[in-house]
C-alpha cells in the first residue's frame, strides 16, 4: 500500500465551552514502517465497520469547498501539506459552529491500493493504558485507539476523476448515537448520499434468490452458489471494495459467466454495476432449502422466527404471509 502523502494535525478541544485550539503540522509524516502500519491498521478497522454511507460530492460552493481544494491538490496546483492545512482549518470552523466537543488528531492520507488512488480523512483518539518499562516498573501509556473510529471518510480519487457521474466514490462512517456529529463531518467532506448500501445489497440478494428459483437448481448446487456469493461479497466488504456484478456472475457460473448479470439486467432490478456491500445485510442472508417427493421448500434465514417458525419436536414448519399467487392457487383448489 504505497503512501503518497500522509500528515496528522491536532484539534485540541476540551469538554468545557472553551474554544478549540488547532495545532497544524508543517511537515508530512516521514516514510516509515510505523506510518505504513498506522494506515494499514486504520484501513482494517475502517473496512470492518458496518455503519457506512456511500455518496458523492456536492457541487463546489462556499458551503462545500472541500472538493475544490482536493481538485487543486490532485491537479498539482497546491501541495499536499497546504491542502491538508486548509482542510483542517475548515473542519475546525464547522466543529465550533456545531458546538461539538469532539476534537482529536486528524489523519489525512493519500495512498494507492492496487491501481486506485484513495484519500482518507479521519479523527483519531487515544486510549489510556499501561506498559511495563525496561526496569520492569508499570507506567501509564497512551496509544491511538484505531478500533474506536467514529468520524472518518474515504474518497476513491480514481473513480471521482474518471467517472464524475458516479454516485458512490465516497464512503463515510455513520455514528450510531451521534447523528449531529456524523452530519457535521459529512458536511465537512461535502458528501451527499448516493447509494443505499443496505437497500442495494438486499435487492442483490433478492435478485439472486429469484435467479436460483428460475434455474430450478438441485439443492446442493443452489447451496454452493449461495456460498459463492456470500464469500465473494464478504471478501469485498473486508477490503473495502464494491461487489462487481459481472465478476460475481462469472464466479457463480463458470459455464455461463454472464447468466446472472444478464438475468439482473433483463429483469430490471435497477442495480448499479458495482454495489458497496453491506455486511449486516450479508450476515442475515443464508438460504434454508429442502426437497422431498412432491415438495420443495426454500427461504432466507432472516425469515426464520418471523414469517417461518420451526417446531423441532413436532418436525413442522409454520409459514405466515404466503405469497399472493400461492394463496390464490390454494383458494381455488379448496373451492
Amino acid at each position: 500500500m504505497p503512501i503518497r502523502h500522509c500528515i496528522i494535525h491536532l484539534i485540541d478541544k476540551k469538554p468545557d465551552s472553551s474554544p478549540a485550539i488547532l495545532h497544524t503540522s508543517n511537515a508530512e509524516l516521514a516514510e516509515s514502517q510505523a506510518a505504513e502500519n498506522l494506515l494499514s491498521d486504520f484501513n482494517e478497522s475502517y473496512n470492518a465497520k458496518k455503519g457506512k454511507a456511500w455518496g458523492f460530492f456536492h457541487a463546489e460552493s462556499g458551503a462545500h469547498p472541500f472538493s475544490g481544494w482536493l481538485k487543486k491538490y490532485v491537479d498539482g496546483a497546491e501541495d499536499f501539506t497546504a491542502f491538508s492545512q486548509t482542510a483542517v482549518e475548515h473542519l475546525l470552523r464547522l466543529l465550533e459552529e456545531s458546538n461539538l466537543s469532539t476534537g482529536g488528531h486528524v489523519l489525512i492520507a493519500h495512498y494507492v491500493q492496487g491501481m486506485t488512488d484513495y484519500l482518507v480523512v479521519a479523527m483519531l483518539h487515544h486510549s489510556e493504558g499501561m506498559t511495563v518499562s525496561d526496569d520492569l516498573s508499570v507506567t501509564p501509556s497512551r496509544h491511538l485507539d484505531l478500533n474506536q473510529i467514529h468520524l472518518a471518510a474515504r474518497i476513491n480519487i480514481s473513480e471521482w476523476r474518471s467517472n464524475p457521474k458516479s454516485r458512490q466514490y465516497i464512503s463515510h462512517l455513520k455514528a450510531k448515537n451521534g447523528k449531529k456529529v456524523s452530519e457535521y463531518f459529512r458536511d465537512f467532506i461535502g458528501c451527499q448520499e448516493g447509494i443505499d448500501s443496505p437497500g442495494e445489497t438486499r435487492t442483490l440478494l433478492k435478485a439472486f434468490s429469484d435467479f436460483v428459483e428460475s434455474e430450478d437448481l438441485p439443492e446442493e448446487a443452489a447451496r454452493e452458489k449461495t456460498q459463492t456469493l456470500v464469500d465473494y461479497a464478504t471478501s469485498q466488504a473486508k477490503i473495502g471494495e464494491p461487489i462487481t456484478l459481472d465478476e460475481l456472475s462469472g464466479l457463480i457460473d463458470d459455464d455461463q459467466p454472464k447468466a446472472f448479470a444478464d438475468f439482473i439486467r433483463n429483469k430490471d432490478y435497477g442495480l448499479s454495476p458495482e454495489i458497496p456491500a453491506d455486511k449486516r445485510t450479508l450476515n442475515q442472508f443464508r438460504r434454508f432449502t429442502g426437497r422431498t417427493e412432491g415438495l420443495s421448500i426454500s427461504f432466507e434465514a432472516h425469515m426464520l422466527g418471523s414469517k417461518v417458525e420451526f417446531d423441532e419436536e413436532r418436525d413442522t414448519l409454520t409459514i405466515r404471509s404466503l405469497p399472493t399467487p400461492l394463496r390464490d392457487q390454494l383458494k381455488r383448489a379448496s373451492n
